[in-house]
């Protein structure tokens, strides 16, 4: 691979001053004197060391492996095709199939990051988990631990039965056939790897045969959901999606009604933190 280090650092730099703390949800802060981000800052956001970081804005660092570009990606809030330059910069060839990539929008990325003191994740169209705030996490579980076929919800609901406990089992029959009418409706459009996911439960799971023959088509698509959290007990939240017409994404929003016992929980669980894996 051919890497132009001089560029990538150039490129880097000039992605970082673009962005203002307000744009990645972060406070600007009265004494701030730097322009656009901090490399601090973006290695946060990026999931790195600050050192690693600076090496390669100097440019002096190793050559970033593509998991290390996507992180960079995603922390420099870029879109698609500033993404594709990052990675051919660095040598790489333009990642195929970005339907199925784990960018997330940068649009979506500024709404979510608005949200960070609610439990809000973004979701692809198979249930797998892409972000998620610290609430969301304290509701349902750390959902990044997951690989494989197991990243996928629907996937797990019908494989793992852990993956059942935080629903009331009044609610699981119900819970089953709006997870088989959701992914019903990925496997229809023609969604990567969603015929792989159907493919693989319908040989190891026989619910979810007999759920797929009835072909389930979803239902109100926004409601109350009931959870039976472990530490706050029963609390139902209403759910909210925004749906990424560009990239299928959907960003999901759990809140609660003020002045409920369920607005209490939530606030309880909001200061428990998070579940363990």
């Amino acid at each position: 691979m051919i890497v132009d280090r001089a560029r990538l650092a150039e490129y880097l730099r000039t992605r970082r001053e673009a962005l203002q703390p307000e744009d990645v949800g972060l406070p600007r802060g009265q004494r701030r004197r730097t322009k656009g981000l901090r490399r601090e800052e973006v290695a946060v956001l990026s999931n790195m060391s600050i050192d690693y970081y600076s090496r390669l804005e100097q440019p002096r660092g190793p050559h970033p492996s593509a998991q290390m570009l996507a992180s960079l990606a995603q922390g420099l809030r870029m879109s698609l095709e500033e993404r594709n330059h990052l990675f051919g910069l660095a040598g790489y060839a333009t990642p195929q199939r970005p339907a199925d990539s784990e960018h997330v929008n940068p649009g979506m990325m500024r709404i979510f990051d608005g949200l960070r003191d609610t439990a809000a994740q973004v979701v692809s169209p198979l249930g797998e988990t892409m972000l998620q705030t610290r609430l969301s996490v304290a509701l349902v579980g750390d959902e990044s631990v997951y690989s494989g076929p197991a990243r996928s919800k629907h996937y797990r609901w019908f494989t793992d039965p852990a993956s059942r406990l935080l629903v009331p089992p009044d609610d699981r029959d119900a819970q089953s056939r709006l997870i088989v009418a959701d992914l019903y409706a990925s496997y229809t459009r023609d969604l990567p790897r969603a015929a792989s996911v159907v493919d693989e439960l319908l040989t190891s799971s026989p619910e979810f045969a007999s759920l797929w023959r009835s072909h389930p088509v979803p239902g109100p698509y926004c409601g109350p959901v009931r959870f039976q959290h472990p530490s706050v007990g029963t609390l139902e939240l209403h759910c909210q999606r925004l749906i990424d017409p560009d990239q299928s994404q959907q960003l999901v929003v759990y809140t609660a009604t003020p002045g409920t016992s369920d607005y209490d929980k939530f606030e309880l669980l909001s200061v428990i933190g998070a579940l363990a894996p």
